[in-house]
């Protein structure tokens, strides 16, 4: 009975990693291009964050939210802990989010010295047959 509920237990728990993880969120055939300025940079687990001030067509700043991979894989790339400070001016690429909201999927960052930090490539899923 214990090896039972230890069993089930463990598969609830790897069904809800497995969803934490999804991208549904985001529009993997769209890539947005933003030109802004840091305004918090979050080298954290279980991901990295990028909030980045974005001037609209107005000129008003909107505040876009970039999600990146986790820290172990953000380094590897070149995106290091102390890589982004506040007032950072950037170009940001980025699978946007599909309500949207302002913000998506990190793909790949150039610093002001012309620097380009990419993202790993990932395979984008093949549209649902109809």
């Amino acid at each position: 009975m214990r090896s039972t509920i230890s069993c089930m237990l463990l598969c609830a728990l790897a069904t809800a990693s497995f969803a934490h993880h999804s991208g549904a969120m985001f529009d993997q055939a769209k890539t947005v291009t933003l030109a802004g300025t840091v305004k918090e940079y979050q080298f954290t687990h279980p991901h990295v964050w990028i909030e980045l001030m974005v001037p609209d067509a107005k000129g008003k700043p909107v505040q876009w939210s970039i999600e990146g991979e986790g820290p172990q894989i953000m380094a590897r790339i070149g995106l290091k802990p102390k890589a982004l400070k506040v007032g950072d001016k950037v170009t940001l690429k980025a699978h946007p989010l599909r309500d949207g909201r302002p913000g998506g999927s990190f793909i790949t960052l150039t610093l002001a010295d012309g620097q380009v930090i990419g993202a790993p490539r990932r395979p984008v899923p093949a549209p649902a047959a109809k």
